[in-house]
């Protein structure tokens, strides 16, 4: 029988284990530190963002927040600055969104960061209920060229579910 990884059940992969995070204390820089937002992730642990002070950095996620706190465009970071390498800088912190505001509200974060509000949810992607795919109104001389098309490649389609479609596009009612 294999040895126990001590990792937890199935409340901890579902996420029951989340009251730690909302808990945490606020962290502000110090010295070496800089606040700054990620503009493009570049893969393998790897980012570039842009620092309150005006420059770019080269940022590289650390080890202890591998793939256990994931970082997407738009977050608000602390970065730790390196001595030797100006243009480089190691990720040391990600804010929530509340997190950033909280810092925003006292006057650490300037206001040319916007605070990425989908933070959380993991995925961004179009509000719209279309999935982002705009579609324009036709007239029925152009559906119905693409209906015949369409039961002439389709041979389940019947004729009488064709014409259902038809009379539904010209009294301007939806199908669905």
């Amino acid at each position: 029988m294999p040895k126990a990884k001590g990792k937890g059940g199935k409340g901890r992969r579902r996420g029951k284990n989340d009251l730690e995070e909302n808990k945490r204390e606020l962290v502000f820089k110090e010295d070496g530190q800089e606040y700054a937002q990620v503009v493009k992730m570049l893969g393998n642990g790897r980012l570039e963002a842009k620092c309150q002070d005006g420059e770019t950095r080269l940022g590289q996620i650390r080890g202890q927040m591998r793939k256990k706190v994931w970082i997407t465009n738009g977050d608000i970071i602390l970065l730790s600055l390196r001595d030797f390498q100006d243009d480089r800088a190691d990720v040391i912190h990600r804010y929530t969104p509340d997190e950033a505001r909280n810092l925003k509200a006292y006057g650490e974060l300037k206001n040319d960061f916007q605070i990425n509000e989908n933070a959380e949810g993991g995925e961004g992607g179009a509000s719209d209920e279309e999935g982002g795919v705009e579609f324009e109104e036709a007239d029925i001389d152009e559906i119905y060229p693409l209906l015949v098309r369409m039961h002439t490649l389709c041979e389940p389609l019947s004729w009488t579910t064709l014409r259902v479609v038809l009379i539904s596009t010209r009294s301007g009612s939806k199908l669905y």
